[in-house]
């Protein structure tokens, strides 16, 4: 899995994002709006309107991958609302199961 330990940042954008896009449409998302570079290895999550799906890009040094997970039930919930916010990867790991999480929690 993508989270095997290695020192990663993880950037969550939390404005919805259109799960139609593959990898080209989420690079570009990340390089226009976000002014985020691509190849860095950051892992950078994106959520659809409802909240209930979501998909992470990164960069893994031979090519990009690309992560999806859909609830079946919930929705996914950043500590923050609106714009881009980092997570460490124990909050990512919470949020990636589901579990709503209040403001007390801290980010980075």
């Amino acid at each position: 899995m993508f989270l095997d330990g290695n020192a990663r940042r993880i950037f969550a954008f939390s404005e919805p994002v259109d799960m139609r896009k593959s990898f080209d449409g989420l690079l570009s998302v990340l390089s226009n709006a976000l002014a985020q570079d691509p190849l860095s290895g950051d892992i950078y999550v994106f959520v659809n309107r409802s909240s209930n799906y979501i998909k992470c890009i990164f960069w893994d040094r031979t090519g990009y991958c690309l992560f999806a997970k859909r609830l079946e039930r919930g929705r996914f919930k950043f500590p923050l609302d609106g714009g881009t916010q980092e997570l460490t990867e124990k909050i990512f790991r919470l949020v990636l199961d589901g579990i709503c999480l209040g403001r007390r929690h801290e980010m980075r």
